[in-house]
């Protein structure tokens, strides 16, 4: 039988480990790639929590700066990205602190910005988040609109 490796079959490769890992024969284990893996998990969840707070910001700017296409289609992704990113967190806390970091936020304004300027012209936007975490995640707060 060949044997499979990280490179030629992750998936294999995969279920050969655990297979290792629940029959205890942990000297067998490619222990540098599980590593790897771990490693990339937690990459991935903190990816997915900067696209969607820069797929929010990115619609949140659109209601501010395009008032005459507002409509039920972006009042939809705002709320289902605002729940996405709240149960991410709950689901991940170790993800808050990212929250407080001020690179993370300029990475995510960057690339809310670079989306609305894929789709549209528009001057005068921030240069920064002009809002608080506070009320981008609020359920009912819209730029430019009274709670």
């Amino acid at each position: 039988m060949e044997t499979v490796t990280y490179e030629t079959d992750v998936i294999a490769w995969a279920q050969e480990q655990v297979r290792l890992l629940r029959a205890g024969q942990f000297s067998l284990l490619d222990i540098e790639h599980i590593a790897e893996e771990i490693e990339d998990v937690g990459k991935s969840e903190k990816r997915e929590l900067r696209n969607r707070m820069s797929v929010l910001l990115a619609h949140l700017l659109k209601w501010q700066y395009q008032p005459e296409r507002q409509g039920n289609s972006w009042r939809r992704t705002i709320k289902e990205q605002r729940k996405a990113i709240l149960d991410c967190l709950d689901e991940t806390p170790s993800l808050k602190p990212d929250m407080q970091d001020p690179h993370w936020w300029e990475r995510v304004w960057a690339d809310a910005i670079s989306a609305i300027l894929k789709e549209v012209e528009l001057d005068g936007l921030p240069e920064s988040c002009p809002w608080a975490f506070a009320e981008i995640l609020e359920p009912t707060w819209l730029p430019g609109e009274k709670v």
